[in-house]
């Protein structure tokens, strides 16, 4: 029986990382002023960074309609005896939602799952769903059961490079943006039980830094037995080469490689470029 995987871009994929994982990929839309593009399609991660870096207004992501699942649907029905859709966090977006409703077209064909997460978050759990698809020994019910339960042990914890962005959406005052900036205040956040929250802050980056790495093992440390990575926003990675270098500890002789990615548009028009971020299963 064959299980068709079925991903928004909110996990960071694009269109030739979907395809060779055999997922098809539902893209969010993604507006500069007065023009639309299709995150992962058309608009590259390095192609958003630029022009985020050049607009002085915000961009707008939309959530993806009902209309646009149905059709994504309908194709992955036609390629497979089932399909497993896994989307975007219901409580930062209403594409879950609308992913949802969509399935109900489908007869008990489509399984829609929840992150609960954004970004390496969710990248993490739609690793885990192809490893156990390409297994071939597992039905959709029972694939879908696997990842309702391990969700609940994803961590994502990031590090911001900057204050600003946070500012252009509404989402602090400036005087804290100011503040932070003057004292190289650094935030660190989480995604827990799907929303975006502070669990710290720590002054310049190396304290940033060392600050992620105590909130990792404060989780118990990796599970290197399941989808882990590491990312960062912007056109430069070395900020995260950095944070390798300081988080030694976490990864000599448990990996020979960290797998890294630049995050996306869904989360980096809130958090800008210069961040840092590291997904894992929780032991």
């Amino acid at each position: 029986m064959a299980i068709k995987l079925v991903v928004d871009s909110a996990c960071d994929f694009d269109q030739k990382e979907a395809e060779s994982k055999g997922a098809l990929l539902v893209p969010m839309e993604v507006r500069f002023e007065d023009d639309v593009y299709l995150d992962g399609v058309n608009l590259s991660h390095k192609e958003f960074f630029e022009k985020l870096i050049e607009s002085s207004d915000l961009p707008k992501t939309s959530q993806i309609n009902e209309f646009t699942f149905e059709q994504a649907f309908e194709k992955a029905v036609s390629e497979g005896d089932e399909v497993i859709a896994i989307t975007l966090s219901s409580k930062l977006s209403g594409t879950y939602n609308s992913a949802l409703k969509a399935s109900k077209n489908f007869e008990g064909k489509v399984y829609v799952i929840d992150s609960l997460n954004a970004s390496l978050g969710e990248r993490c759990l739609v690793e885990l769903a192809v490893k156990l698809i390409s297994q071939g020994n597992l039905t959709a019910s029972e694939i879908v059961s696997q990842l309702e339960e391990k969700k609940k042990k994803i961590q994502l914890l990031a590090v911001l490079g900057t204050l600003k962005y946070l500012k252009k959406g509404g989402r602090i005052s400036s005087v804290v943006a100011l503040t932070g900036e003057v004292f190289s205040i650094k935030p660190v956040i989480s995604v827990v039980d799907g929303e975006v929250k502070m669990v710290g802050k720590a002054v310049g980056s190396k304290k940033g830094n060392n600050l992620l790495n105590q909130l990792v093992e404060k989780c118990g440390g990796i599970d290197f037995n399941m989808p882990y990575c590491v990312g960062y926003s912007g056109l430069s990675d070395d900020v995260l080469q950095k944070y390798l270098e300081d988080s030694k500890l976490l990864w000599e002789g448990k990996t020979d490689f960290v797998p890294s990615y630049m995050i996306g548009s869904t989360i980096g028009t809130h958090i800008g470029p210069g961040s840092i971020a590291v997904c894992f299963f929780m032991p």
